[in-house]
């Protein structure tokens, strides 16, 4: 492989040089031919032979031909110096020398024998690997292959969508949920994270797409905060306050008691009660109940958990978003809450193992 580097350097080199000496060597040929020049003699001339003519008065002659002289003379003066012989050598030998000395930078610094690195193979050492070691682009990465495997399960994707999110890519995450709602279009968890995502995408704000998002989810789940929150935010931000706020109190007034989510609601209200518009945060982005970001979702799963601990399902999805994430004391603190919690029921603690498996997805080699 170094000896192709090697050929590339030189060859660039080469036509380096040829490139260089043909322009250097058409400016030397160019140099005492403007082209200007002979337009400006062409317009004298013909200025003599109209007013020989008698269509031109000699003092209109006079006038233009004096100021065609004077152009004549400011082109004359603007024509380039000709290229200088030792300008031309240092030209030729910074264009010979800049790919000979990239190729020693790399053979100095690079790693010329370093084996290659085919993704194909990259994907199953990963696979292979412990997953919480791993970063949330690669996990992305197996999470991606396996959801090829996978076609007809939407669970692949729901979890390539977290990982994406992670990986900072909304808008790969984005795509990986509508192909999972295309597959289980009844599935509220879908429909939120779609909303949440499409809310990332937009600065916290929700635009046409996430409200429709959300309001799939309510079809599904008609108690949904998320939805609900987001909603009456849109109302707000679309000039219907009274509405909007109206929308947000009856939903402060369904939350259950001690739920984290009603001190950040019952600000929010009081803020746009008084002025009539919505808060902006200094970031640009809300923080509001229904969380744009990733994280702040799980937080939110997570500080649920906490109000109103007995929810099988709800446990299996923290500690699989844990995974996911790769925050392996989150995932293994939630996990022990849970065993203890459910430690009578055998099938529940089967969907928490598997879960703790990175999402129910195992990402070892040869899985199907």
């Amino acid at each position: 492989m170094i000896w192709l580097w090697i050929a590339a350097a030189l060859i660039s080199a080469a036509l380096a040089v040829l490139i260089v000496q043909r322009a250097v060597s058409a400016a030397g040929a160019q140099r005492g031919d403007n082209p200007a020049l002979a337009v400006y003699r062409r317009q004298m001339a013909e200025l003599d032979e109209l007013a020989e003519r008698g269509v031109l008065a000699d003092a209109e002659r006079r006038s233009v031909r004096a100021e065609t002289g004077r152009r004549l003379l400011a082109a004359a003066e603007r024509g380039e110096a000709p290229v200088k012989s030792s300008g031309a050598r240092v030209i030729l030998i910074a264009a010979a020398a800049a790919p000979l000395l990239a190729l020693a930078a790399y053979l100095a610094l690079g790693a010329p024998n370093y084996a290659d690195q085919p993704f194909k193979t990259r994907l199953a050492e990963w696979r292979g690997a412990d997953p919480q070691m791993l970063a949330a682009p690669q996990m992305a990465a197996i999470l991606r292959a396996i959801a090829a495997e996978r076609p007809t399960d939407p669970e692949p994707l729901r979890q390539l969508a977290i990982a994406e999110f992670a990986s900072r890519q909304p808008t790969e995450a984005v795509q990986a949920l509508h192909k999972a709602i295309a597959l289980a279009p009844r599935r509220a968890d879908l429909w939120e994270l779609l909303g949440q995502a499409l809310a990332a995408q937009n600065g916290g704000e929700t635009d046409v797409e996430a409200q429709e998002a959300f309001r799939h989810l309510l079809a599904v789940d008609p108690s949904n905060v998320d939805a609900r929150y987001y909603l009456a935010r849109a109302r707000i931000a679309g000039g219907d306050a009274a509405g909007g706020l109206a929308d947000w109190r009856a939903l402060q007034a369904s939350l259950p008691a001690g739920d984290t989510r009603g001190p950040a609601l019952a600000q929010q209200i009081q803020r746009v009660a008084a002025t009539g518009k919505l808060p902006v945060a200094p970031s640009g982005q809300d923080q509001s109940v229904g969380p744009p970001q990733i994280q702040a979702m799980v937080d939110g799963l997570a500080a649920r958990l906490q109000a109103n601990p007995d929810d099988p399902a709800g446990w299996v999805r923290l500690v699989r978003a844990y995974a996911v994430l790769g925050e392996t004391a989150q995932r293994d603190a939630a996990l022990g809450a849970a065993r203890r919690r459910y430690a009578g029921r055998p099938d529940i603690l089967a969907q928490l193992n598997a879960a703790q498996s990175t999402a129910n997805v195992s990402p070892r080699r040869g899985s199907p």
